[in-house]
């Protein structure tokens, strides 16, 4: 899929090496990094220097690492069912109470049985 269609949703992995990979949606990114080997064999992990996703409601770019995954919501991505990256707390807060989330998470804690479980 062309992520440029889809700005509103883009995420991306930033490695050390100055490479990159676009995606149309944090699912996707998520599947790509649980998958890494499968999906870029030369790369690993510890490879990655940085991973950013699209913040819901400010449509910027913000630090995968610190932000909030809402799951379960009523908003779709263009992919289907998505975890909704938010740059606060606060935010996501109110994101899940307005759009019927489930949980809100740290991407520490999103595993990839979650993301399966999104398809």
């Amino acid at each position: 899929m062309f992520v440029a269609k889809y700005p509103d949703f883009l995420a991306e992995i930033l490695f050390k090496d100055g490479s990159h990979a676009f995606f149309d949606g944090t699912k996707d990114m998520f599947r790509y990094y649980f998958n890494l080997k499968r999906y870029n064999p030369s790369k690993r992990l510890e490879d990655i220097d940085s991973i950013y996703v699209t913040d819901y409601y400010s449509l910027t770019l913000i630090d995968g690492h610190q932000a909030f995954y809402v799951t379960g919501s009523d908003v779709y991505g263009p992919m289907g069912r998505e975890l909704i990256p938010l740059e606060k707390e606060g935010d996501a807060k109110e994101f899940m109470k307005d759009h019927k989330g489930q949980s809100i998470l740290k991407l520490k804690d999103i595993t990839h049985e979650m993301i399966g479980l999104l398809d």
